[in-house]
């Protein structure tokens, strides 16, 4: 665990704790894995200079408390600080339905595929509203990962998002849905755009995404820079932003970026939709070399590989090839990881590559695959946070993703039941 020291002696018997892609999901077979220990010696990197400006952004507060949570029969302590991962991303309200193919082919859109909204998917919404089974559900693919991995962790405060809404009832209700999954939330309110919607067209258990940003698409780096929101960047070690917020705010994430170099802290991203490896490359390229993991679904990772002229679509192959891109000066080393639905979750890491298998679920138990790919990132978050091994991290990303495709949207029960 980066700069994991004793602040003071825990209670008896306790230990220190941290705080989509396609088809389905489950639990990995156990393969013996090494813990992980690379990116956590300070000694390892070379820090930069900080310029004035980062300087200026500096938090003088004290480091934030440990918390205790009592494990019986063990006296192992894994350092744990309140807020020891931030995510920053496009806030989203699902609204979701079940529709058919018919509605599909009305406004031009694909199952399995993430979209930002044109003009004529604008109907689409009022229309989905009207649905008898309609859902409303607090999401956006990073404000999803951070609440699943709070919910995995059952530590209040240990995760922090910031994003931007709207002054508006929709607004109102994420706020409440990021108090209630224990995240603390630092939104910036926009004064004229309102909160950002998510289409979720569900057919047969799979599901097409068509993003309205409005609100989301307004966040400014001036708010990331105000003192009461670095402060959440300096508490933590683990910062993750799907790589959706490319379109948004590219200076917010290189200003975290540059800032966990600099400090021997975890940063993680996501490639989160064709689109955005297509589309946005040159954003996606400026802030690569800053990344230590990166997640992807297959798709995506062919996608990928494909605007860069790689003549291959093996994942492997893929993985291995994102995980050997150029570093910035301090990261030692970049593992990717992606996930193939039913088939194995590929590991690339020290220029080798693993594979760990799924338990598959029957098709019946199938509700939506809504957040499944947000979900397998907050389950290995979760583990990641607290030094576990590759094995234990993909382990909790196929559970909570298990949890997530059982139900409707990223939701889950009240505790989780990870072993």
């Amino acid at each position: 665990v980066p700069h994991a020291r004793t602040v003071h002696q825990p209670p008896p018997n306790t230990r220190r704790v941290a705080g989509g892609p396609t088809g389905v999901w489950g639990s990995p077979t156990k393969t013996p894995h090494p813990p992980i220990t690379h990116l956590f010696s300070p000694a390892s990197h070379t820090l930069a200079r900080p310029t004035e400006e980062k300087r200026s952004l500096r938090s003088q507060s004290p480091a934030p408390p440990l918390r205790f949570v009592r494990v019986e029969g063990t006296a192992e302590e894994m350092a744990v600080s309140e807020g020891v991962l931030l995510g920053m991303g496009n806030p989203l309200l699902d609204i979701s339905a079940v529709v058919d193919d018919a509605f599909l082919a009305k406004y031009d859109i694909q199952l399995n595929n993430a979209i930002l909204a044109e003009e004529k998917h604008l109907p689409m919404y009022d229309e989905l509203a009207s649905k008898g089974n309609v859902e409303y559900i607090a999401g956006g693919a990073t404000q999803n990962s951070i609440r699943v991995a709070q919910w995995m962790l059952q530590v209040p405060g240990a995760t922090s998002y910031m994003g931007c809404i709207g002054k508006d009832k929709f607004g109102e209700e994420m706020k409440k849905n990021a108090q209630a999954a224990g995240v603390t939330a630092h939104y910036y309110e926009d004064e004229t755009a309102p909160t950002g919607t998510c289409a979720v067209c569900v057919v047969g258990g799979e599901r097409s995404l068509i993003a309205n940003l409005s609100a989301a698409n307004c966040y400014k780096s001036e708010h990331l820079k105000r003192p009461e929101n670095w402060a959440l960047v300096e508490k933590a070690k683990y910062i993750y932003i799907a790589g959706f917020f490319l379109t948004v705010s590219p200076d917010s994430i290189q200003l975290v970026a540059e800032h966990a170099a600099a400090n021997n802290k975890v940063f993680l991203m996501n490639l989160s939709a064709p689109f955005i490896c297509e589309f946005f490359r040159d954003a996606q390229e400026k802030v690569l070399p800053y990344v230590d993991y990166i997640f992807g679904n297959e798709t995506e990772a062919k996608i990928f590989a494909k605007v860069r002229g790689w003549e291959t679509e093996n994942i492997e192959e893929i993985a291995l090839k994102i995980s050997q891109l150029p570093l910035a000066s301090g990261k030692q080393k970049r593992i990717a990881v992606i996930t193939q639905g039913a088939d194995p979750v590929v590991v690339a890491e020290d220029g080798k590559v693993k594979t760990f298998p799924v338990i598959l679920l029957p098709k019946e138990k199938l509700v939506d695959t809504n957040g499944a790919g947000d979900a397998f990132v907050g389950g290995f978050l979760s583990q990641l946070v607290q030094g576990k091994s590759i094995e234990d991290c993909v382990k909790a990303g196929c559970y909570a993703a298990n949890v997530i495709i059982q139900r409707s949207g990223c939701t889950y029960p009240e505790k989780p039941d990870f072993n």
